[in-house]
């Protein structure tokens, strides 16, 4: 009897470096970061995601992070380490959350915000957005901010939001690096449990 062929839920994500909000609220741009690209892109391997989005809106950050894309994909890294070029495989640059999701082309995605705040807004848990995924077979596309998360608009533009990482009581400290904080979602929503 011939095996049946997993279902793997098809999961695109964006590091959103504007427009996000700084500690005073206002909307600002926050600079891409060499541990971002490499340490997203592999917990991004690892959990099957189709495409991994940096979205900056200036042409410096975004080169920047075409050059160690390069240098890792057909330049002397590609050479050095082969596993760090099949990690950052999907990963791709747009100037924008809209231009990324019209990249991807998947129509019909819910498209997920991430936020450590309760922001008011329509909630999923993990539980839900995986039966979303797994069951539903709806294709997600997941936003994560960066500085002191997404602005309001954005957030509001989603389809919803995924409920916070909480940390452990009493404390239920919430400042994860993006990095943990992807890795642990993907696990949540992802993995193989």
């Amino acid at each position: 009897m011939a095996e049946e062929a997993i279902y793997v839920p098809r999961l695109a994500i964006g590091l959103v470096h504007y427009p996000v909000r700084d500690r005073q609220n206002k909307t600002v741009a926050t600079n891409v970061t060499n541990f971002d690209i490499h340490d997203i892109a592999r917990a991004a391997q690892v959990y099957g995601v189709e495409r991994y989005y940096i979205i900056h809106p200036m042409q410096d950050q975004l080169m920047f992070v075409e050059r160690v894309l390069d240098h890792w994909r057909t330049g002397q890294g590609a050479k050095y380490n082969p596993k760090r070029k099949t990690a950052l495989g999907p990963v791709h640059t747009s100037e924008s959350v809209e231009k990324a999701i019209a990249d991807w082309n998947v129509p019909g995605a819910l498209i997920i915000s991430t936020s450590a705040k309760d922001e008011g807004l329509k909630k999923y848990t993990f539980a839900e957005l995986r039966h979303e995924m797994h069951v539903e077979k709806r294709p997600v596309f997941m936003l994560f901010g960066t500085g002191n998360g997404m602005t309001e608009d954005l957030l509001k533009s989603c389809s919803g939001t995924l409920e916070s990482i909480r940390g452990a009581p009493p404390q239920d400290y919430r400042h994860l690096s993006v990095r943990s904080a992807v890795s642990i979602c993907l696990d949540r929503v992802m993995g193989p449990w």
